[in-house]
């Protein structure tokens, strides 16, 4: 199996709301997934809870891919997430990852950092709010 993409992973989860969340999850992310975004660390369990969450909020939006590098076992890239939110509003969000491959090829672990390009204060928290 290739291995996912943080691009594939996030139209799914997000942008592509006919497909069943769990079922997104399971193309891209391990049954052992755990994330860290800003510092915060969340297991699958929270990291669905907080997709769950987007799926209220996003009525559309895309994945720009700057800069992405894998050697096999570990990934790298720099994107930056477009949302055209529910209310009317837009996010920009840059996001740095670091992540690491389980042996299938799905996502086992990400950490990420993110820094909010457009959007209201309170969107601020929308890369890991539930």
């Amino acid at each position: 199996m290739n291995p996912t993409n943080i691009a594939a992973a996030l139209t799914d989860l997000i942008f592509n709301p006919g497909l069943d969340l769990h079922e997104a999850a399971d193309l891209h992310f391990a049954p052992d997934y755990r994330q860290r975004t800003n510092g915060e660390w969340a297991d699958r369990e929270g990291f669905l809870e907080h997709i769950a969450h987007l799926r209220t909020v996003v009525a559309e939006g895309s994945v720009e891919v700057h800069d992405e590098m894998s050697d096999g076992i570990h990934y790298a890239d720099r994107h930056t997430v477009h949302v055209n939110k529910e209310d009317g509003s837009t996010v920009r969000t840059e996001v740095y990852l670091f992540a690491d491959f389980a042996p299938d090829g799905r996502f086992s672990r990400i950490e990420e950092v993110t820094l909010m390009l457009e959007g209201d204060e309170a969107d601020r928290n929308l890369g890991s709010a539930r």
